[in-house]
């Protein structure tokens, strides 16, 4: 991994032989389903830049089935541009983003499929506001997964549930309050049957009361053993609920481990003066 400080890579795994991505997904958007034991997400020399800014630099690790790693960093250290380069939101300037196999830089990827596969929960909840609650989580099924209404209704429904949204169903996002609009998009999200989740602050814009209420969605998820990608500010759920922790500095993922390592026993000065300042918060 790029960063890495010695420590065991704990399944960050080689390069393997592929086929091109445009082999894999054609325009229909198919993919190779893969061998279980396969990384579902493998990120190789992943850099990106705007104009001469440098945001990412050499970014490598391979995020397996039931994997919950959270991002950590100070502002502007690349956390939230490297889920958008993953997500396709951004352009990578450079390295390989492969999806069970194939690169999804490829010319002739099925981007929409795609992201159904890798969807992300924003900070900013970027529902649909004209659209009901329900219509809301239906939507992208019926356009993107060709679900029949009805099918996308049930799916709709069952995850609406599951993040206790259930009663608000006809409710408009700017009827329900923002931890509970996030909790909606967190069922729209589930609602596309993904492999990954990538979460990019989801609680930043909340407000205190309404953080515990999607955190403790997010650890139900990852209890479920949904493989999650978080970059968050929340240092107690990197701490308890991950896997495994990057810290990113400068565009690189400084450091990486388990969280107690990382919390316990940072090696780096940058990560320890980061950890430092959130304890003294």
């Amino acid at each position: 991994m790029s960063g890495n400080n010695g420590r065991s890579n704990n399944g960050f795994g080689n390069k393997k032989n592929r086929a091109s991505g445009a082999d894999q997904y054609a325009n229909e958007g198919r993919y190779l389903s893969g061998n279980e034991n396969d990384p579902i997400l493998e990120i190789r020399h992943l850099a990106k830049s705007f104009g001469n800014n440098k945001v990412l630099t050499d970014v490598d690790f391979d995020v397996y089935k039931g994997d919950v790693i959270s991002v950590i960093g100070a502002s502007g250290s690349g956390k939230s541009t490297l889920l958008r380069c993953i997500n396709l939101l951004e352009t990578p300037t450079g390295g390989e983003i492969i999806y069970r196999g194939s690169n999804v830089l490829d010319r002739g990827v099925n981007a929409p499929k795609y992201r159904a596969h890798v969807g992300m929960v924003f900070q900013s909840f970027n529902l649909f506001s004209n659209m009901t609650v329900l219509e809301n989580c239906v939507a992208g099924q019926v356009k993107v997964l060709k679900r029949s209404r009805n099918e996308a209704k049930q799916y709709a429904l069952e995850y609406l549930d599951k993040v206790g949204m259930a009663p608000y169903i006809k409710a408009k996002p700017r009827q329900i309050s923002g931890g509970q609009q996030q909790r909606v998009a967190i069922a729209r999200a589930l609602a596309m049957d993904p492999d990954l989740l990538l979460f990019d602050e989801p609680t930043s814009a909340l407000d205190p009361e309404t953080v515990g209420e999607v955190l403790t969605v997010m650890q139900n998820l990852a209890e479920d053993g949904m493989t999650m990608l978080v970059v968050t500010h929340e240092m107690s759920f990197a701490r308890d609920v991950s896997n495994q922790v990057f810290f990113m500095h400068e565009g690189v993922i400084h450091e990486s481990g388990r969280p107690a390592e990382i919390f316990s026993d940072p090696q780096r000065e940058e990560t320890k003066d980061f950890l430092a300042r959130f304890r003294n918060n």
